[in-house]
């Protein structure tokens, strides 16, 4: 019988590992090509890997609740010697000429995740289990050890955030960016994890412990979930990395209402798909973009990456309370009407837990509507590794005035703030500011006769 790996497959761009959070198939279970053999959780969305090829499960290699890297086999199928050449590209991964290359901020990290992939072979059976050690170390960490001459010994003292006391990927780089020291004692469960960033730009130096919590009287305990310690620690990572400003304009946005409400119906109609404020919202985003494109960059280390694609992610509220961010690829080849779809569908899909990995990977810029919960205004985190963020308010009748050839008056106008948080590294005050009043001006000098 020969035997098969089954790899983890490439996701997203910046998801290096998943964890693997229940097996569909036992050991010695037939699997169909396309089956699904095993349930993962990534950045946020959860999904399934499907078996490359038909045969029997010979073995798992990594347990429900540990976490594999991607690239790294995660189990053994046996087939057939004779069965024929066999496929080993892993499941769901793009064709190439669909894939985006992903440009890590991290460099360490992205140096580190290709040494992986082009080691494996050194993992061996270390990459499932550590005989040697009296806890569990993914692959991915113990890469790094071995490539940067860390003992098992050493290793053991390392203090771990994970599951169980697990070293993370952060706690070995902090450890190593720390010169190699150890932390005194470890880090409680209910101490709010930080970081700090170093002179390097791009890296997080080191793990510091939050403030002590005094439970008092009635308090209840709430673990959090799996989403919220992710968006937890992706809100500290992003404050850390980027000096954040944010910039605000208010918009006059009346004649973009009216014109939503006389063509509303006859939209859904013609299109079966209701026309919210958010498609018109991020066609002002794309138009600006395309005026002023250095807003649509990412930086690493000290290398600034002028995006091409216009990807446009906009943060969804599930039902949980957790949040995501979906994004619409390729938003600058979209009409209005492209938009409209792909943002009903992607936040329909989003409610129903529906999305796939490829569905919130390589955004460029991000737009949140605080307005959605009657907020006026907001100053958004950056969603690294972009630079910008634009917070949409809520639109109010207002006093307002109106300037017209016959002298000024007052009138009842829609208003609303836009809010546009930007990373002051890359982003000047004139560029930014420049940025939310372009979009601003798209917004006000809406077309009241155009098509739909």
């Amino acid at each position: 019988m020969k035997e098969v790996e089954l790899i983890l497959p490439k996701m997203g761009e910046s998801i290096a590992e998943a964890t693997i959070t229940k097996w569909l198939k036992n050991e010695g279970d037939s699997i169909s090509n396309d089956e699904a053999v095993v349930e993962i959780a990534t950045d946020k969305v959860d999904s399934e890997v499907p078996s490359t090829v038909s045969g029997i499960l010979v073995k798992k290699l990594f347990a429900e609740g540990q976490v594999a890297p991607v690239g790294a086999p995660i189990a053994i199928i046996g087939i057939e010697s004779d069965a024929g050449e066999v496929s080993t590209k892993p499941a769901n991964e793009p064709p190439a000429s669909k894939q985006i290359e992903s440009v890590s901020v991290d460099k360490a990290i992205h140096d580190i995740e290709k040494g992986f992939n082009t080691a494996q072979s050194t993992a061996g059976s270390a990459s499932v289990s550590n005989s040697e050690g009296s806890r569990f170390y993914s692959p991915l960490v113990l890469n790094i050890a071995r490539t940067e001459g860390i003992s098992m010994e050493t290793l053991e003292k390392i203090t771990g955030t994970g599951s169980n006391g697990r070293v993370t990927k952060r706690d070995i780089l902090a450890f190593i960016d720390n010169g190699g020291k150890t932390q005194s004692a470890s880090i409680p469960a209910n101490a709010i994890s930080k970081v700090v960033p170093t002179s390097e730009p791009g890296t997080i130096a080191r793990s510091i412990q939050g403030p002590k919590i005094t439970l008092m009287e009635g308090d209840e305990i709430i673990e959090m979930d799996r989403m919220r310690k992710l968006i937890a620690e992706h809100m500290v990572m992003s404050k850390a990395v980027s000096p954040h400003v944010t910039s605000f304009v208010e918009a006059d946005v009346t004649n973009l209402v009216i014109w939503r409400n006389k063509i509303k119906n006859a939209f859904e109609k013609k299109e079966g798909e209701k026309i919210t404020f958010t498609p018109i919202f991020i066609e002002a985003i794309v138009k600006s973009i395309k005026d002023m494109p250095m807003i649509n960059i990412s930086l690493d280390g000290d290398k600034i990456i002028k995006r091409k694609a216009i990807n446009i992610g906009m943060a969804t509220a599930l039902p949980s309370g957790n949040l995501i961010v979906p994004v619409i690829k390729n938003a600058g080849n979209l009409n209005l009407t492209g938009l409209t779809k792909s943002v009903n569908n992607l936040a329909t899909r989003a409610r129903d837990n529906k999305l796939q990995p490829d569905d919130i990977s390589g955004g460029t810029f991000t737009i949140t509507n605080v307005g959605t919960f009657g907020n006026v205004m907001g100053t958004p985190i950056i969603n690294q590794p972009q630079v910008a963020i634009l917070a949409t308010g809520a639109i109010r009748k207002k006093p307002a005035v109106i300037e017209t050839p016959q002298g000024d008056m007052i009138g009842i106008r829609h208003m609303m703030y836009l809010s546009l948080s930007y990373d002051h590294r890359v982003v000047d005050g004139a560029l930014g500011g420049a940025f939310v009043r372009r979009v601003a001006d798209y917004l006000e000098k809406f077309d009241l006769n155009r098509e739909a």
